[in-house]
């Protein structure tokens, strides 16, 4: 009897206005973000429209000193895209001519490696951060890396160590050097095909699941249109579990460089 008696009190309640049912909590608003990196633009590669049309928030990496650098970074700022400069440098294997124009080898002097920095920087409007194309034996080079994350810092750019390498040498300069650092958790695209991109955009749902921040690089060029095509299909499943966010919102206190950006 009790219990018929307070349901129909709530019953009442409810009725009136007195008392409102909380919905749940959508999961669109669990305070969890997503980094999608989108490396190789700047050269006029597959997939380079189609990717920075997609209805989420990407970081967009273009290498400096090519033929579209220019008009990429400026079309990935009109759309909203956060642009960094994606620095060639020399791998453990590859060719060189795969690197592009401006490249830091650990053969260079500090001075041309400063020189070619800076001038990759100035090549790529709205830059606010840099990460590396290849770079397996230049990111554990200690040398090199201390020049090029002081100029960073000098340019107060962010620093996206893409882990090429698992001896890189970045974490630990650029606490010294003072330069905010945030590093590359997984690769869509690593292996070509759309099966194991599908399945790494699974894997980031997974880890969606129980961390609060994600980055994740992807590519356009070779597998830019299959990128493309499995973000589209992603995309949806991604920000019921988190926001979708620039890097440099990973960063605490992380001041962009206004005349960059304007």
């Amino acid at each position: 009897m009790k219990n018929i008696i307070v349901l129909c009190m709530l019953a009442l309640l409810f009725a009136t206005g007195n008392v409102s049912a909380k919905e749940p909590e959508p999961s669109s608003l669990k305070k969890r973000s997503l980094s999608i990196v989108i490396d190789d633009f700047g050269n006029n590669m597959e997939g380079t429209k189609e990717m920075l049309e997609l209805p989420i928030s990407l970081t967009v990496a273009v290498m400096p000193l090519m033929d579209t650098t220019k008009e990429d970074a400026d079309l990935a700022h009109r759309l909203g895209h956060e642009v960094i400069v994606h620095m060639p440098m020399e791998p453990l294997k590859g060719k060189r001519s795969w690197l592009g124009p401006g490249a830091i080898t650990t053969d260079l002097s500090n001075e041309e490696i400063r020189k070619r920095v800076e001038a990759a920087i100035d090549s790529v409007p709205f830059a606010v951060g840099m990460n590396h194309h290849m770079g397996s034996r230049a990111s554990a080079d200690e040398r090199v890396m201390r020049v090029v994350l002081t100029v960073c810092k000098e340019r107060g750019l962010y620093y996206l160590d893409s882990r090429t390498t698992p001896k890189s040498v970045i974490p630990e300069l650029a606490e010294e050097i003072g330069v905010p650092l945030l590093e590359n958790e997984m690769f869509f695209d690593d292996i070509y095909t759309t099966r194991h991109i599908v399945k790494q955009a699974n894997r980031v749902v997974k880890r969606l699941e129980k961390d609060d921040e994600v980055i994740a690089i992807g590519h356009v060029g070779i597998t830019g249109t299959k990128m493309v095509n499995v973000l589209r299909e992603y995309i949806p499943v991604y920000l019921n579990e988190a926001k979708a966010v620039p890097l440099s919102e990973l960063i605490p206190e992380f001041e962009l460089v206004n005349e960059r950006l304007e």
